[in-house]
């Protein structure tokens, strides 16, 4: 059983059919006991770190999950379900994450430009990525594939072996996805990018 972590923030739905469409056993869940006993942990997120962040905790989840990921399950963290991996993130002041990727996150710096172009922030759309690491999520995806990315802020990670897959915008290489045993995270959206993201949910899935 796969639980996709309701607490509020996220685009649950859509995740929770992309599992049963490629059939696996999905449900939403906003109770913190049902991470005690589940296989697989997705931990989605929409919206500000803070709000996230603190949601998170409001809702008893904190606990559990890091449980879950001490007893080496699989946690497949999603858009700021990856940023609240790191350590804190610069959003809206400083708030501590959980801790569980040596990092912070930060902004895109503005006036970016590309081509001449002043580039928008946030970093909206299609975007590809450049796989670092053969992480089990990225098995049968080709580097330089697209996916969709929607942020603001972005992670940075202290420690290069984290990062399983890059992506530029602008004058910045930030991390894309990362993997560390039973931890795999996202900055992108898989349930929004179509064949690829399908592919990494079938991946996360298998495991």
């Amino acid at each position: 059983m796969i639980t996709i972590i309701d607490y509020e923030m996220g685009n649950l739905r859509s995740v929770e059919k992309a599992f049963e469409k490629l059939g696996h056993a999905a449900r939403v869940s906003s109770n913190p006991a049902d991470l005690e006993n589940t296989e697989k942990i997705v931990l989605p997120g929409v919206g500000a770190f803070r709000d996230c962040i603190n949601n998170l905790r409001a809702g008893g989840f904190v606990e559990p999950l890091l449980q879950h990921v001490a007893a080496g399950k699989p946690l497949l963290g999603i858009c700021v379900g990856m940023q609240m991996l790191f350590d804190e993130s610069e959003e809206f002041g400083r708030h501590q994450g959980l801790g569980l990727v040596p990092g912070k996150v930060v902004r895109f710096p503005a006036g970016m430009t590309e081509g001449g172009e002043r580039l928008k922030v946030p970093h909206m759309g299609w975007n590809t990525i450049q796989i670092k690491q053969d992480a089990p999520i990225f098995k049968d995806t080709d580097d330089g594939s697209y996916v969709y990315f929607v942020h603001s802020y972005y992670c940075s990670a202290d420690n290069l072996d984290d990062v399983a897959a890059s992506c530029r915008y602008g004058e910045v290489e930030f991390c894309a996805a990362i993997w560390r045993d039973n931890l795999m995270a996202t900055q992108f959206h898989p349930e929004k990018s179509q064949d690829i993201g399908l592919n990494i949910f079938k991946n996360f899935g298998a495991l």
